[in-house]
């Protein structure tokens, strides 16, 4: 039986929602996350084309990243859809590590009922 794809959680959804929202690369995503930006308030920052003062969030986004951690990108870029594949592998190796002590929980308890 073919398996069900899963959707990301939400808060992962968002960020690749607003990469395609905001044509914006991996990198540039996944620095501003590093800087703790909020994905539903990107649309407020990117407004260049009507007030031209600001600066296009793509290139706002590297100069905020150059001026707290002093590189232009991340050493190891990975994309959205990759960071969600590892935190889910990760949880599945926790919870199948766990498994066992439930069990011998289980065993431990069901003797004295």
């Amino acid at each position: 039986m073919a398996q069900k794809k899963k959707k990301p959680n939400q808060n992962m959804q968002a960020w690749i929602v607003a990469r395609r929202r905001h044509h914006l690369s991996h990198a540039q995503v996944q620095m501003a996350r590093e800087l703790g930006m909020n994905p539903k308030k990107l649309g407020g920052m990117d407004n260049h084309h009507q007030e031209r003062w600001k600066m296009p969030l793509r290139h706002y986004i590297e100069h905020l990243y150059l001026k707290r951690f002093g590189k232009e990108r991340p050493n190891v870029v990975r994309s959205t859809e990759d960071t969600v594949r590892r935190y889910e592998k990760k949880k599945a190796q926790t919870r199948e590590a766990k498994l066992p002590r439930r069990k011998a929980l289980v065993e431990y308890s069901a003797p004295g009922s």
